[in-house]
């Protein structure tokens, strides 16, 4: 019988950690994927030898820095070089006629056009940037409808939740159940955890990512992104989806049906699970033989925990509800001021327990558009990322300094 034609992909934030599993999956899968297209924001030497490995038809960096882009220049040979200068790049990737799929791992804002571009150009999307549904979910499923695209999610909370969905009837969900590590400080009041450092909350217990959603994940931000997301993933309202702590990350989401029954996925931690069957999908690919194999024993794991999540001391998972109940250009603003937040805490400026402080605020002095436009989506993002450094700015001295 003969082997499918390879499945051909777009690497959108090639150098990130999401980026880099989609590669180890690849590599372990060569006759099945091919790798189209490279784009990453400043990390030339990386995605140089990913060029040399991959030899992709196009390659670029988003970085505006003439520095990055003259090493880019030097690095990367001629005929696979893209625009050097933002979104362009990502979006020249997204929409290249020979991509199949694209892997959406930027953060944040950036990776809001170029999805919606690859949508328009009937690509599929495996999606890791939740922003992008975050921020303007209204437009991204609403587009996706309209261009016959399946969004498929690299999150393991939210592609637990669709193979858990798989078969099955909207109608007969109760509920959607996200599971949540708890963070580096799960038990934790707010008043212990005034002081921690940037190196603590680093610290994560189970799952090894990037610097911005560790943080997010001691504060459950990360989680109420999530929650938001399933909202516009599997088109449930808020009051249907549920986040209960799972400290051991084995269960990575769960649905509970109308007659009770509650279907789980479980796995140990590790992304390049849910990258691969975002990439393999319909179909799952045998890890027998593979560097991937990561088989998941019971006994091992010996026992499961769970218990109730608790958002008086972690008050950014109320925030991101309150956020998603609201709507239009909230979550967006949740969003930026959070990425500002987040940001000043890691150089010192303000204490991890002033990141839901500032995005209260911000959320309060926050005008409401109900049905954001793409550039008025960027301009709440903006505001929202200036509100934040001024109302850390407005914190007494007594609160702030350096925690790094």
């Amino acid at each position: 019988m003969p082997h499918p034609p390879r499945r051909r992909i777009a690497v959108l934030g090639s150098t990130g950690s999401i980026g880099r599993q989609t590669l180890d999956v690849v590599r372990a899968y060569p006759d099945h994927f091919e790798v189209v297209a490279l784009v990453a924001r400043s990390s030339v030497d990386l995605l140089a030898e990913q060029a040399r490995e991959f030899a992709p038809r196009l390659v670029g960096v988003t970085s505006d820095d003439p520095a990055v882009r003259a090493q880019f220049t030097e690095a990367i040979p001629e005929a696979q070089r893209s625009t050097l200068v933002g979104e362009d790049a990502l979006t020249e990737a997204a929409i290249h006629p020979d991509v199949e799929t694209v892997v959406a791992a930027t953060s944040g804002l950036m990776g809001l056009r170029p999805t919606l571009a690859a949508i328009r150009a009937g690509k599929t999307i495996a999606l890791a940037n939740k922003e992008t549904l975050v921020m303007a979910g209204h437009l991204a499923m609403a587009e996706a409808r309209q261009a016959g695209v399946e969004m498929l999610p690299v999150d393991s909370e939210h592609s637990a939740l669709w193979q858990c969905l798989r078969g099955e009837k909207t109608a007969e969900v109760r509920r959607l159940l996200i599971t949540a590590s708890g963070g580096p400080f799960r038990g934790k009041t707010l008043a212990q955890m005034r002081d921690v450092t940037v190196q603590q909350a680093l610290a994560h217990p189970t799952w090894r990512m990037g610097p911005k959603i560790t943080i997010d994940s001691a504060t459950l931000m990360n989680k109420g992104l999530e929650v938001i997301e399933a909202h516009w993933l599997f088109d449930l309202p808020f009051d249907q989806i549920e986040v209960v702590v799972h400290p051991q990350s084995v269960i990575h989401s769960m649905v509970e049906f109308v007659d009770d029954s509650i279907k789980m996925q479980a796995s140990l931690p590790d992304m390049r699970l849910p990258i691969q069957y975002a990439l393999s999908y319909p179909e799952r690919l045998d890890r027998e033989g593979t560097a991937l194999r990561h088989p998941l024993r019971w006994a091992e794991v010996a026992r499961l925990d769970f218990e109730d999540v608790d958002m008086v001391n972690f008050p950014c998972l109320r925030l991101a509800y309150e956020a998603g109940r609201t709507g239009g250009s909230a979550p967006a603003a949740l969003v930026s001021a959070d990425e500002q937040a987040v940001a000043l805490f890691m150089r010192g400026a303000i204490r991890m327990t002033d990141i839901p402080t500032i995005l209260e605020e911000t959320l309060a002095r926050h005008n409401v558009i109900a049905e954001p436009s793409v550039d008025q989506v960027a301009e709440t993002c903006a505001w929202a990322m200036a509100q934040a450094q001024q109302i850390a700015e407005e914190l007494s001295p007594t609160r702030r300094g350096s925690h790094v």
